[in-house]
């Protein structure tokens, strides 16, 4: 029987999921700049989709870059 993980980014001392947290979303994506999937890193689908959404708006106000080549 597999053991469940814990979402890093759900409950107390949680890290605050937002575009402007440069260090915690560089943390989530893989060196050519590509966001890690859930299965992975074993986020909750809601933490996932707040996390694919606040990669993507820092990526449109160029905080961060599309690809990394």
């Amino acid at each position: 029987m597999k053991q469940q993980r814990k979402c890093p980014l759900s409950g107390e001392n949680a890290p605050n999921v937002d575009y402007k947290n440069l260090d915690l979303l560089k943390s989530y994506t893989s060196e050519r700049g590509h966001i890690i999937p859930r299965r992975i890193t074993g986020i909750c689908p809601k933490k996932q989709r707040e996390l694919a959404l606040s990669i993507k708006r820092a990526r449109y106000l160029a905080l961060m870059p599309y690809c990394n080549n």
